[in-house]
């Protein structure tokens, strides 16, 4: 519950606790297309610019995936698209997939 309302909960936490987990510090919700790409998360191979221009209704992307895309970006030093691949190939990965899409599992039917 603390998670999902982070956003209202955080500015009335003292100056104090805040200071003793940085983390709390860089945080700053990205809940809309504006500000998710203001933030550099569009490119022109995912352009949230277009959305914003075509009216699209939804109020943004993902936040847990926003969040760990700029994280990858930060620590890689990599753009967008390629935090974006990085993080795909990484679910891939948990989920026993390689990055071609073939099944890491040797027991695996991949053909007839």
């Amino acid at each position: 519950v603390g998670y999902h309302y982070r956003s209202v909960i955080l500015p009335h936490v003292p100056t104090k606790v805040r200071s003793m987990f940085p983390g709390l510090n860089h945080y700053t919700p990205l809940s809309t297309f504006s500000g998710q790409a203001q933030a550099g998360l569009s490119s022109s191979m995912f352009d949230i610019e277009a959305n914003m221009r075509d009216g699209d209704s939804r109020a943004g992307l993902d936040e847990r995936g926003t969040q760990e895309v700029l994280e990858i970006m930060r620590r890689e030093r990599v753009d967008f698209d390629q935090a974006r691949l990085i993080r795909h190939n990484q679910i891939l990965a948990r989920n026993g997939i390689d990055p071609s899409g073939m099944p890491l599992d040797s027991k695996a039917v991949t053909r007839l």
